[in-house]
Order: C-alpha cells, then sequence, then structure tokens
C-alpha cells in the first residue's frame, strides 16, 4: 500500500501548478520544500514536515521568508536517498497515526538506517 508515495508528489505538485489559493485550494504555504546536500527538492505537506521536531524548529525560527511562498529547509549533511526515506517516513506516520487499520511494517533498508 505504501507504494503510493511517489504518487502523492506528483498530486501535490500538479495542485501547486494549477496555481490553487483560496478557500479549498492548496497554499504554498501549506508545503514545505525539504532540500538534500546533493541539491535533490522534495516538497511535502508542513504538516507531514513537522512530524519533526527538529524541522518545526526551523521553520518556526525568524526567517526572511515570504509568508506567501513556501518555506525550504536545507540539509546540508543528508543526502538525497537518506532525505526520501524521511519524507516517506513522515507520510506513513501521518497515515498510520491514530488509525484502527492494521499497522504495516514501514520499509527500511539496514543501509540507510545507518546512515
Amino acid at each position: 500500500e505504501f507504494q503510493t508515495f511517489q504518487h502523492y508528489f506528483k498530486r501535490i505538485n500538479l495542485s501547486m501548478a494549477e496555481g490553487e489559493d483560496q478557500a479549498g485550494r492548496v497554499l504554498a504555504t501549506d508545503y514545505v520544500k525539504l532540500v538534500s546536500n546533493d541539491d535533490h527538492e522534495f516538497i511535502l505537506k508542513r504538516s507531514h514536515a513537522l512530524t519533526s521536531g527538529t524541522i518545526k524548529a526551523m521553520l518556526s525560527a525568524p526567517s526572511s521568508f515570504n509568508s506567501n511562498e513556501m518555506s525550504k529547509v536545507q540539509f546540508r549533511e543528508i543526502p538525497s536517498h537518506v532525505l526520501c526515506k524521511v519524507c516517506m517516513y513522515f507520510a506513513y506516520k501521518n497515515r498510520y497515526t491514530n488509525s484502527t487499520s492494521e499497522l504495516p511494517e514501514f520499509p527500511n533498508e539496514p543501509e540507510i538506517a545507518l546512515e
């Protein structure tokens, strides 16, 4: 069931490309861009990113971001294959928190866990 993650990103990008911005529509500020050390960008729901206390603190710090623009967080020490897995975990955590259905195991390769 979790293979829909890439579809999740495509759907977000389509919504943002359509320029939705008012009631019932997607706002750029509802999303955050996470950037890996090899400059891969991951756009995800802000509520999912706030799963991380570290990201939450980074996004709440005073910044020069325009309040109408998407926030961007640069991770200078995290490669894209690891940051992708982190984003997948955020979506997994959001999907199954407070769920009454059986919790599937989160797919995590040992080599990524070590990084």
